[in-house]
């Protein structure tokens, strides 16, 4: 274990860096450190950015970049790139920054990432905030092409043409997909720079994204197309809280699915928000994780 950490650095794992940064000085009486798993996979940390205020009850935020995104270092080989990995990852920054009690908040692929890194029964597990997540990729498919068909029938056109063709890399393809993005990922207008910065970083190198799941959030060729935890759920028996946006891309189904498979967790709806409710409703949000977290830290 290494001495308690503040501040930006990188963590040693399996040869390359891993960078995080940690907010806060340390942890009031009571409380546990939050570790942020940011989505993706391959986005980086930045649009969640805005969690950093957690620190301001006494417990530090960490957060880090995963191998592959961001700040951290960029191998080119995408046989490296499976959950296995990211789950050793988690375990690796656990260790290097010294926090042996933890609160895991995943959002999207983090919640995934959650979801396994307590299946594989990681000590020292707090809770479980799963933000916007899924327990089954099938059934998010199912659920991404039901929205997708909602869409201008030209917008549908575009994107199906591309996918048949194989050229989900161009710029109209990406556009089709950004009428996706802006009804069921984030419906601010503009943006916030936080989640745009995002969008740039996984633009310059999609390879994770790419070979982990697929050029678009509703088409799925990489190595999670049929990646389904939802047998296993019952083994989770952390205090777990579900979140979602009333217009999330994580829809009714998924979510109700992952909930419903944890026993005696919890689940809060964000009415104004998509798949981003820290965001898009960030009072919201943060009011609600934080007293979700107290409550967890006084359970016996």
């Amino acid at each position: 274990m290494g001495e308690r950490a503040t501040g930006e650095g990188h963590v040693s794992f399996r040869g390359f860096r891993t960078w995080y940064r940690v907010v806060g000085e340390g942890e009031a009486p009571g409380r546990d450190p939050v570790l942020v798993l940011h989505g993706g996979p391959g986005t980086g940390h930045d649009y969640l950015e805005p969690l950093s205020a957690l620190a301001a009850s006494g417990r530090r935020v960490v957060f880090y970049d995963q191998l592959g995104c961001g700040r951290s270092d960029h191998p080119h080989d995408p046989s490296l790139w499976d959950v296995g990995l990211f789950v050793d990852e988690v375990a690796a920054v656990r260790a290097a920054l010294d926090l042996p009690r933890v609160h895991l908040l995943g959002q999207s692929w983090g919640g995934m990432l959650a979801l396994e890194t307590a299946l594989a029964k990681h000590p020292g597990l707090v809770s479980l905030v799963l933000a916007n997540s899924l327990a089954s990729v099938p059934l998010w498919i199912s659920e991404t092409n039901r929205l997708r068909d909602e869409l201008p029938p030209e917008v549908r056109a575009t994107l199906s043409r591309h996918e048949a063709d194989d050229t989900t890399g161009s710029t109209e393809y990406q556009g089709a997909v950004l009428t996706f993005y802006r009804r069921h990922v984030c419906r601010l207008d503009p943006w916030p720079e936080c989640l745009e910065r995002t969008f740039a970083n996984l633009a310059e190198d999609p390879e994770v994204y790419n070979v982990m799941f697929g050029p678009s959030e509703f088409h799925a060729t990489g190595v999670l197309k049929e990646w389904d935890v939802t047998p296993r759920l019952g083994e989770i028996r952390l205090p777990t809280l579900v979140l979602s946006g009333r217009f999330d891309e994580a829809t009714p189904a998924v979510v109700e699915a992952l909930q419903r498979g944890i026993h005696g967790s919890e689940r809060v709806v964000f009415e104004e928000s998509a798949h981003m409710p820290h965001l898009e409703e960030p009072e919201s949000f943060l009011r609600v994780v934080q007293d979700f977290l107290e409550r967890a830290e006084t359970r016996p």
